[in-house]
């Protein structure tokens, strides 16, 4: 029974678990600022959506209804750029996290073959290539990549944890990278609406992939834009050959979005009021926390965009995580992302806007 977790890191939040609880004992409570989970209210629309859908007595399908893979098509040509793009170019699926996590299985990746991320990186890229018996193996710049036994190349722009994102000629060559070398690429860009000093360009956009979806695919999420973490929908759109695999794979393990989830995420995509309320929402608190930072003697990094601080002080991040949970602020080790992060700190500023005004005067006394 042990056999496959042997095979994964220790479950890297389990090791926060004493600093939470020193935070949780401040006076005026805890700041919680390390998972980066939505706290604001999902948007009326959707969850009128959402309700109006609710008596669903028959199982969804694993592809969605028609009007979802419309919402998705829409969506994904108005906001990314994407050209011609048909039902076959999109898939649902039940959540980022679970897509990334059993990617490598579902493709049949095995023991020699080797999925290529980002050296700081979420660490379910990882898992997932553990998970499926495959190779984990790190890289600054792709295009610097051995291929040699490569089968999956992530790219995570907007990056979890840096906020770092790559230009149109950076994903243009990675592209390029993948496909002279028969190497799947898929680009994680859930953040992708979270641009601040930057503006995020999709994988699929004409500039970068040609006009074609040979080889690549692209991972979108609703966690962040709409407030939709706990409904558990995100989708794929990229290489109708490749998503067509995974249909087929999905159905017969029953990987299948909720009716109602699927009828809410036609509502969100639909709507681009609540994605700007939400942005501004979080401009807010971003500036709040970065200047309460710079002016602790913090330094930020990268962090043009995504939902999330990249702060070093120049220490050992468990230093920093400690000092921090004795003022009652909770953030996440850099370690957690990879040992290039064991100097950083990742600070979320998704905290009401309550916590995070009780954050900055922490930092400032």
């Amino acid at each position: 029974m042990g056999a496959v977790s042997s095979r994964l890191p220790v479950f890297p939040w389990d090791r926060l678990d004493p600093y939470k609880a020193t935070a949780a004992a401040h006076p005026d409570g805890i700041v919680d600022l390390s998972v980066g989970t939505p706290v604001d209210p999902v948007p009326e629309l959707i969850q009128r959506a959402l309700t109006d859908a609710a008596d669903s007595p028959g199982y969804p399908t694993v592809w969605g209804t028609a009007a979802l893979r419309d919402a998705l098509t829409g969506w994904v040509e108005r906001r990314l750029g994407a050209r011609d793009v048909t039902h076959a170019n999109v898939l649902p699926v039940v959540g980022s996290k679970e897509l990334v996590a059993w990617l490598p299985t579902q493709l049949g990746l095995t023991a020699g073959d080797k999925v290529a991320y980002p050296r700081l990186a979420y660490p379910t890229y990882e898992v997932g290539a553990r998970l499926a018996g495959a190779e984990p193996v790190v890289y600054d710049d792709p295009w610097d990549l051995d291929p040699a036994g490569v089968k999956l190349l992530w790219l995570n722009s907007p990056s979890n944890p840096t906020g770092r994102v790559l230009t149109a000629d950076e994903l243009r060559r990675a592209v390029a990278w993948a496909r002279e070398h028969g190497v799947l690429l898929f680009s994680d860009e859930c953040y992708l609406e979270l641009g601040w000093e930057a503006d995020p360009v999709s994988v699929l956009h004409p500039e970068v992939c040609g006009g074609s979806y040979e080889g690549i695919v692209a991972v979108h999420s609703l966690s962040k834009r709409s407030n939709l973490a706990g409904y558990r929908a995100a989708f794929l759109a990229g290489d109708a050959a490749v998503l067509g695999e995974l249909l087929q794979i999905r159905k017969h393990g029953g990987m299948m979005v909720a009716a109602p989830v699927q009828a809410a995420t036609v509502a969100a995509l639909g709507d681009t009021a609540h994605v700007a309320e939400q942005r501004e929402r979080y401009a807010r608190r971003r500036a709040a926390l970065r200047a309460a930072l710079e002016r602790a003697g913090f330094r930020i990094e990268h962090s043009e965009a995504s939902l999330y601080l990249w702060a070093t002080r120049d220490e050992p991040c468990w230093d920093t995580v400690a000092d921090l949970s004795e003022r009652g602020i909770l953030v996440a080790p850099g370690d957690f992302y990879g040992v290039a992060g064991e100097r950083f700190v990742r600070v979320a500023f998704t905290a009401t806007d309550e916590r995070v005004a009780e954050a900055v005067r922490r930092l400032s006394a």
